[in-house]
C-alpha cells in the first residue's frame, strides 16, 4: 500500500476540528507523530464493566443486559484476530449496527497496529492473553445508583497502576476502551466535577436514554452524600468505573514519560482527560493538553441532543465547557469516515444514529487518515470485512460448537 503522510497543518479529507486552536494545531513537534509513518504508536484497549449497563434501557451494546456482560471481550476478540476468525465470545446481538471493533480492527491493520488488551473489572475473564491491572475477582463497579461504584482503596490502586503505566510509556498511545454503560458513569462523574453536561452526554442506542441516565446519576450523587466540591478519588468511588479510574491515572503518568496520548472516543475519554486536568496544577494542565488529541466519528461528532434548539454538536458543547472549566485549549478531530455508500446495512445504520462510536473506532480511523489511508480506502476496507464477518457467523451456525464457559 502506497502511503503518503498528511503534511503539517493539514488536515485529511472530511476531518472536521471540534476544539483546539485552528492555527496551532500541529505546530508542536509532539503532534508530528500522529501524521509521520513513524514512529508506530501503541494501541492499547481497555476492557471494563459496570453495573450500570443491567439497568433495563441503559445501553444497546449488547440487547439485554446479559448479553452486554460479554460485550467487551467479544469486540476485543474481532480487534485482535479480526472478523474472519471464529470467536470463542460472538459478538452479542445489537439492536442494529455492527460492533465498531469491525471499524477498528479495519484501521488497526492499516496502520500496522498490534493491540494490546487490558482487563479491569470484567464480570468473565478473557479467553486470550490480556493485561492485568487489578484482581480478577474484583468484578464490575456497582450501578452508580447506589452512590458506591468503587471502594476508596480500589480507586486508589488503579489510579497508582495506570500512573506508573503511563510514566513507563516509551512511545505515543492510542488509548481505546469498551465499557457498556460507559457513558452513564462519564455523565456521573463530570456532573460531580461541576460540569453541566446533562443533555449532553450520548450513548450507542439511536436514542440515548437521557431521563434514565439523569435519574441515575441523581440517585448516585444523592447517595453518596458528597461534598460540594469533592475530589476526583472520591467522585470515581461514589459514581465511577474501573476504566476511568486506570485511564486517569495513566494520563497523569504520560506527564513524566511526556509521550503523545491519542484518546480514541467520545464523552468517555473527555472526562477521563477531565478527572486528569482536576487531579494535577494549572501548569501541568497546559503541559498535558499539549500531549493529547481526542479522536472520534464524524457520527458522534454531528450529534446535537441538546433540546435548548443549539446548532452546534454536543460533543462540541461539552469540549467547550471543559475548555472553560479548567482553563485550557483541548485538541480534537474527527475523523472522515462514512458509510452511505456502504454496501450492508449494519454500516449504513451508522448513518441513522445507531452505536456512533467504540472500541477506539473514530480515533483509529482517524489515525489511518492522518497517515495517509483515503476514506475510499477505509470504507471499502469496512466493507469488506463485513463480508468476512458474515462468512464467519454463516459457517459458525452451520457448525455450532459448545458455548463459551
Amino acid at each position: 500500500m502506497a502511503w503518503s503522510p498528511s503534511t503539517l497543518f493539514e488536515h485529511p479529507a472530511g476531518c472536521t476540528r471540534l476544539s483546539g486552536p485552528a492555527s496551532e494545531f500541529w505546530s508542536g513537534a509532539i503532534h508530528r507523530f500522529w501524521s509521520d509513518p513513524e514512529p508506530a504508536p501503541d494501541l492499547l484497549l481497555l476492557l471494563s464493566s459496570t453495573l450500570t449497563a443491567e439497568v433495563e434501557g441503559i445501553s444497546a451494546a449488547g440487547a439485554t443486559s446479559e448479553s452486554r456482560r460479554y460485550t467487551a471481550i467479544a469486540d476485543a476478540e474481532l480487534l485482535l484476530y479480526g472478523p474472519s476468525h471464529r470467536p470463542r465470545w460472538p459478538l452479542p446481538p445489537l439492536p442494529a449496527g455492527v460492533s465498531p471493533a469491525l471499524i477498528s480492527w479495519v484501521a488497526a491493520e492499516a496502520v500496522k497496529i498490534q493491540p494490546w488488551v487490558g482487563s479491569i473489572g470484567l464480570s468473565k475473564m478473557p479467553p486470550f492473553a490480556h493485561l492485568h491491572f487489578e484482581n480478577s475477582e474484583l468484578g464490575p463497579a456497582a450501578c452508580i445508583s447506589s452512590g458506591q461504584a468503587m471502594t476508596p482503596q480500589r480507586v486508589m490502586q488503579l489510579l497508582n497502576q495506570g500512573q506508573r503505566f503511563g510514566e513507563r510509556l516509551r512511545h505515543p498511545l492510542v488509548l481505546a476502551e469498551c465499557v457498556p454503560g460507559g457513558t452513564t458513569t462519564a455523565l456521573a462523574v463530570l456532573c460531580g466535577l461541576g460540569v453541566p453536561a446533562h443533555d449532553l452526554i450520548s450513548g450507542s442506542a439511536i436514542h440515548p436514554p437521557m431521563a434514565l441516565k439523569r435519574d441515575l446519576v441523581r440517585q448516585g450523587l444523592q447517595s453518596a452524600k458528597l461534598s460540594a466540591t469533592p475530589s476526583a478519588q472520591e467522585l470515581l468511588a461514589a459514581v465511577g468505573d474501573p476504566f476511568q479510574a486506570f485511564a486517569t491515572g495513566l494520563l497523569i503518568g504520560s506527564l513524566k514519560s511526556r509521550q503523545p496520548l491519542l484518546l480514541a472516543g467520545g464523552s468517555q475519554m473527555a472526562t477521563v482527560l477531565a478527572l486528569a486536568l482536576n487531579m494535577v496544577s494549572t501548569k501541568q494542565r497546559r503541559l498535558l493538553c499539549k500531549q493529547v488529541l481526542i479522536g472520534t466519528t464524524a457520527w458522534l461528532a454531528g450529534e446535537v441532543l441538546t433540546p435548548s434548539g443549539s446548532k452546534r454538536a454536543s460533543l462540541v458543547e461539552l469540549l467547550a465547557l471543559l475548555e472553560n472549566h479548567f482553563d485550557v485549549s483541548i485538541c480534537a478531530l474527527a475523523t472522515g469516515l462514512r458509510f452511505q455508500g456502504s454496501r450492508h446495512l449494519a454500516l449504513r445504520d451508522y448513518e441513522l444514529g445507531h452505536v456512533k462510536e467504540g472500541v477506539g473506532a473514530g480515533g483509529l480511523a482517524l489515525l489511518a487518515q492522518l497517515r495517509g489511508l483515503s476514506l475510499e480506502r477505509i470504507s471499502q476496507a469496512c466493507d469488506n470485512a463485513m463480508d468476512q464477518l458474515l462468512e464467519s457467523k454463516r459457517k459458525q451456525q452451520e457448525s455450532p460448537r459448545d458455548p463459551a464457559p
